[in-house]
């Protein structure tokens, strides 16, 4: 399965704060509608375990999701854009 990733929210709101993990990410299935809202943990999981997440900029340029761990034993995605990290993520609106 593959979504979009459409929003994040970070606790807090310190939504362009690059150190303040996100929390929560709203997605749509571009195949089937549907939609939702999945915490850092099941999405990390989800793409962990080979399905394809990805951002998608007004250009159409289309970054993917990548699952982390940090030295501290984290859990995180990051997009990988041309075959480098980027952060695509934080230039998403706030979900509702």
């Amino acid at each position: 399965m593959s979504i979009r990733i459409t929003c994040i929210n970070k606790a807090g709101g310190y939504h362009e704060n690059p150190h303040e993990a996100i929390s929560r990410f709203g997605w749509v299935n571009e195949s089937t509608k549907a939609t939702g809202k999945s915490d850092r943990e099941s999405m990390w999981k989800f793409v962990h375990e080979g399905n394809e997440a990805y951002v998608k900029d007004v250009r159409g340029n289309v970054a993917k999701l990548v699952a982390k761990t940090n030295s501290r034993g984290t859990r995180y995605l990051q997009t990988v854009s041309d075959g480098k990290p980027s952060d695509n993520l934080l230039a998403l609106p706030e979900c509702g």
